[in-house]
C-alpha cells in the first residue's frame, strides 16, 4: 500500500508541479483546481472534484456542506491553497479530513509560492486509519 501511495503522490505532485509552471503563482484557488483536473485525467488518475465529506455525529449524519477539493484514486485527499504561506489550521483541517474520512494520505498544495516543490507541498499521513 506505501508504494501504491508514493507513486500516487508523485503523479499528484507532478501534476502540481506542470499547472504551477504553466499558471504561475497567486491565482484563485479555482483556476488551479479546474487544471489540476484536466491533468489528473491526462495521467489516468481517479480524481473526484469537490467530494462532499459527511460527518458522523453520535450515529447520526450531520450535512455540514465539508467539501474535498480532489480525492484521487479512492485514497489521497488534495486539498489546494492559494495563500501566502501555509498555517497550522490548514494542517489541522487535513488531519481532520484524513481522520473523519479514513483516507491513508493527504497533500496540502500551496500555489502562492515562487516554487511548488519547495515551499507548496505538504504530505500528511493519517496516523489511525479506519481502513
Amino acid at each position: 500500500m506505501r508504494e501504491r501511495l508514493n507513486a500516487t503522490s508523485e503523479q499528484i505532485i507532478g501534476a502540481a508541479i506542470d499547472v504551477h509552471r504553466a499558471l504561475g503563482p497567486g491565482l484563485l484557488e479555482s483556476a488551479y483546481e479546474a487544471c489540476l483536473s484536466l491533468e489528473f485525467s491526462e495521467r489516468g488518475l481517479n480524481a473526484e472534484r469537490q467530494k462532499p465529506l459527511p460527518l458522523i455525529y453520535r450515529g447520526v449524519t450531520v450535512d455540514c456542506a465539508n467539501r474535498l477539493d480532489f480525492v484521487v484514486n479512492g485514497e489521497v485527499i488534495v486539498e489546494l491553497k492559494s495563500v501566502e504561506k501555509l498555517s497550522h489550521v490548514h494542517l489541522a483541517q487535513m488531519v481532520s479530513y484524513l481522520r473523519i474520512s479514513g483516507l491513508p494520505l493527504g497533500l496540502l498544495l500551496n500555489f502562492k509560492v515562487k516554487w511548488l516543490l519547495d515551499e507548496g507541498v505538504k504530505r500528511v499521513v493519517n496516523d489511525c486509519p479506519d481502513r
